[in-house]
C-alpha cells in the first residue's frame, strides 16, 4: 500500500496534468470564439455551458465516487476530456465549439472526486493543507498550460492547442491507470440515488455548511463573470491579445502555486481557515471592482497578483472547511454539492456579466465585485473550527 505522502503526490500530478490541458485552452478561447462572431454574450455562453455541465457532473460524479470509489471516476473522465479537446481542435463553427465545451465541462466535474480522494487520505487537521496541494496543481496548470497554448497556437496553428491538450489527457489516463490506487475504504462506501440532487438542499440547510455553500455559489459567479469581462476590456483598453492574456494567467498561476503549494499551510496554522476565507473573499471583491480605474497593463498585472493571492487563500480554505464539516461517509457527496453550486455560479456569472459588459464595461466589474463582497458577508457566518490534538498528531505521522 502506498504511503500517504506518495498518494498525495500521485493525485497532485493527476490534477496537474488535467489542469495543464484545461489551461492550454484558456488564453485562446476568447479569440477563438471571436473568429466565429461571438461577443460578450457568446463568450459567456461558452464558459457558461462548461459550468452547466460541471454542475450536473460534480453532483453525479461525487455521489458515484462515494459508491464505487474515486479511481474509476477519475480514469473515465480523463478519456472524456480527451474527446472534448479533439472536438475543440476540429471546431470550424461556433456550434461545434459549443459542443466541445459541453463534453469538456462534464469531464471537468471530476474535481469533486479528486478532492474526495484527498479528503480520504488526510486527517481533518491536515485537510486544508491537502486541498492547498490540489490548489497548487491548479496554479501550476495555469502557468504551464497557457504558455503551451499560446506557443502552439502561434507556431503550429489554431488546432494545435486542442490536440496537445488531448494528448496530455491520454497521457494522464495512462499514468493514473498504472500508479493511482483506490482511496475509498469499503466500509465508507454509501448508496444514494444517482439523480437525486437533494444533497445540495441538505448541505444548504445544514447550519454549519450553509454559509460556505452560499460562498461557494457567489464567489465563482463573480470570478467567472470577471474572467469574461477582463479579456474583452483589456483588448479594447490596452490592445491585449493571446500573448498578453497568457502572461495574465501566468501571473495568476505563479501566485497560486506559491501560495497554495507553500504558504497556505503555514498561514492556515497561524490564522485558521476561517480568517483566510474571509480575507480572500473581500480581497477578491476589492481587486475586481477597481479594474475600470486602472490606466496601464503594468497596473493590471500588479493588481492581478493581489487578486490571485486572495483567490489562492479562499479556495483551499473553503474546500477544507466543507470537508471538515462533512461526514466521513459522504465526503464525495458534500464536496460534489459544493462543486455543483460553484458550477452553477460559473454558469450564471458569465451569462449575466457578459450581458452587463455589452451594456456597460465598467458596470461589469463593479457588479462582479459587489457579488464577491456578498460572498464575503456569507463567510463571516462560517463557524470557527477547533482541530483536536489527536488529529494534528495523525497528520504529522502521515507525513
Amino acid at each position: 500500500m502506498p504511503t500517504t505522502r506518495s498518494r498525495v503526490a500521485v493525485i497532485f500530478f493527476t490534477v496537474l496534468i488535467d489542469l495543464i490541458g484545461f489551461g492550454i485552452i484558456i488564453p485562446i478561447l476568447p479569440y477563438y470564439a471571436q473568429r466565429f462572431g461571438a461577443g460578450g454574450l457568446g463568450l459567456g455562453a461558452l464558459l457558461g455551458v462548461f459550468s452547466a455541465m460541471q454542475f450536473v457532473a460534480t453532483a453525479i460524479l461525487g455521489r458515484t465516487s462515494d459508491r464505487i470509489g474515486r479511481r474509476p471516476i477519475l480514469l473515465a473522465t480523463m478519456l472524456v476530456n480527451a474527446l472534448g479537446y479533439v472536438l475543440f481542435a476540429a471546431a470550424h463553427s461556433y456550434v461545434v465549439l459549443f459542443f466541445a465545451r459541453v463534453v469538456s465541462g462534464f469531464a471537468g466535474g471530476n474535481i469533486s472526486a479528486a478532492q474526495a480522494y484527498m479528503a480520504d487520505i488526510t486527517s481533518p487537521a491536515e485537510r486544508s493543507r491537502g486541498m492547498g496541494i490540489i490548489g497548487a496543481a491548479f496554479g501550476l496548470g495555469f502557468i504551464i498550460g497557457p504558455a503551451i497554448g499560446g506557443l502552439s497556437a502561434h507556431y503550429l496553428g489554431p488546432a494545435a492547442p486542442g490536440l496537445v491538450a488531448a494528448g496530455l489527457s491520454l497521457a494522464n489516463f495512462v499514468s493514473a491507470y498504472v500508479v493511482l490506487p483506490e482511496s475509498l475504504q469499503a466500509e465508507h462506501r454509501t448508496e444514494r440515488e444517482l439523480w437525486d440532487f437533494s444533497h445540495i438542499g441538505e448541505a444548504i440547510r445544514n447550519p454549519r455548511l450553509a454559509p460556505l455553500m452560499i460562498a461557494w455559489a457567489l464567489a465563482p459567479f463573480a470570478f467567472s463573470g470577471y474572467t469574461v469581462a477582463l479579456p474583452l476590456w483589456a483588448g479594447v483598453t490596452f490592445g491585449w491579445r493571446e500573448q498578453q492574456l497568457g502572461w495574465f494567467f501566468t501571473v495568476i498561476g505563479v501566485t497560486a502555486a506559491i501560495v497554495q503549494g507553500y504558504a497556505f499551510g503555514k498561514l492556515a496554522r497561524r490564522f485558521g481557515e476561517r480568517v483566510l476565507l474571509i480575507l480572500g473573499a473581500f480581497g477578491m471583491a476589492a481587486t475586481i471592482a477597481l479594474v475600470p480605474g486602472l490606466r496601464s497593463s503594468a497596473a493590471l498585472y500588479g493588481w492581478t497578483a493581489v487578486l490571485a493571492f486572495s483567490n489562492s487563500i479562499f479556495g483551499p480554505a473553503a474546500t477544507g472547511l466543507v470537508s471538515v464539516f462533512a461526514d466521513p461517509t459522504e465526503q464525495g457527496t458534500v464536496l460534489g454539492a459544493a462543486q455543483a453550486l460553484a458550477a452553477l455560479g460559473r454558469l450564471l456569472g458569465p451569462l449575466v456579466m457578459g450581458q452587463v459588459y455589452d451594456v456597460s464595461r465598467p458596470a461589469a466589474f463593479l457588479a462582479a465585485g459587489a457579488m464577491m463582497a456578498l460572498g464575503g458577508v456569507a463567510c463571516l457566518r462560517v463557524p470557527t473550527v477547533e482541530h483536536r490534538a489527536a488529529d494534528v498528531a495523525d497528520g504529522q505521522r502521515a507525513r
